[in-house]
């Protein structure tokens, strides 16, 4: 059975740094472990699965029984002439994930270098940045069905993959228990570099002949440059979604906003990032106590110590209500709210 603690701290185990305590909490550190979870007495508080606690605010502490995936590894499972497939443990650092790929020449997550977070979060999340996307590398996702109490192994299609989204975060939400992730990745990389200042940061690095560990420096630079380290700053990242209007909505705000920025996807459809209409609400720099918008990032809202989790909570009603009163648009959290 699962050693079990009362009255843990989890400010340590969020990168807000939010002080908040569950009322029980254990560590899972093999898979098998999860066979035997209704026997243990803590099952009836009700099961909150934590990873990397890198995309939660907590605003109060947690009456349940907090599990702590911390399912490690990184193994080889097959390769041919194109790919290779790695199987990794739903607890591991993601980014030292990407950089193990990074590494050994495997392609396709180097745009996703510096992510906080664990590999069990990429597919729930389906993780992206700078024109890539965690489902475009996922082959299957294994986890432990809470409600049938079995393993159930998910194809990339079964899955459900949206815009940071899948069917863990819909009809699977609160019932499953991620413990691996199998990547296929490529031998023969494929650069994605048109996103966001990838291109100009190379230029700046002086490189002349593309890598997947070139784009993974640059990736690593752009991000360290105007993302605020957690260990310094508490804070979870991009809190609101880019959201996705039609494209006779997007040339209505062009406009009205000629330097409005957009990115044309797949279809009728157009992205806004949403730290540019944020920032035109004059919410960057935005301190209130403890607490507020970082100085150089708008999507970013920010611990500076001692903040409320209720209280950046409400901030961020603030901000989603700004900008749908200027812009016509409602944004979305990608940060989960305890």
């Amino acid at each position: 059975m699962l050693q079990t603690l009362t009255h843990v701290s989890l400010r340590p185990r969020n990168t807000f740094g939010m002080e908040a305590f569950a009322e029980y909490y254990s560590e899972l550190n093999r898979e098998e472990e999860l066979r035997s979870l209704k026997d243990n007495p803590a099952y009836g508080a009700g099961l909150f699965v934590l990873g990397g606690g890198s995309n939660i605010l907590l605003t109060g502490d947690v009456p349940h029984w907090v599990l702590h995936n911390k399912i490690g590894g990184i193994d080889l499972l097959q390769e041919d002439d194109e790919y290779v497939w790695l199987w990794a443990g739903a607890g591991a650092v993601w980014h030292s994930f990407v950089l193990y790929c990074v590494e050994r020449g495997y392609a396709g997550v180097e745009n996703l270098s510096l992510i906080p977070g664990t590999v069990g979060a990429a597919p729930i999340q389906n993780i992206g940045a700078y024109g890539v996307e965690a489902k475009d590398v996922i082959e299957e996702v294994r986890f432990f069905d809470l409600e049938q109490q079995t393993f159930r192994n998910f194809t990339q299609a079964d899955c459900r993959f949206g815009y940071r989204d899948s069917i863990f975060k819909g009809t699977l939400k609160g019932r499953a228990v991620i413990t691996s992730v199998v990547f296929r990745l490529n031998k023969i990389p494929r650069f994605h570099t048109s996103y966001g200042n990838i291109r100009q940061e190379l230029d700046v690095m002086g490189v002349t002949e593309l890598s997947i560990k070139h784009i993974s420096d640059a990736v690593i630079r752009i991000r360290s440059a105007k993302l605020p380290d957690p260990e310094k700053i508490g804070n979870a990242g991009s809190f609101f979604k880019n959201p996705e209007v039609p494209n006779a909505r997007y040339e209505q705000l062009k406009a009205q906003y000629p330097t409005i920025p957009g990115f044309p996807l797949e279809g009728d459809h157009t992205k806004i990032p949403a730290g540019w209409m944020i920032e035109q609400c004059g919410w960057k720099g935005y301190r209130e106590d403890d607490y507020g918008v970082h100085k150089d990032q708008a999507l970013v809202l920010v611990n500076y110590g001692n903040a409320k989790g209720a209280d950046i909570a409400t901030l961020s009603v603030k901000i989603m209500d700004s900008v749908k009163h200027r812009f016509g648009i409602q944004l979305e959290r990608e940060v989960q709210i305890i």
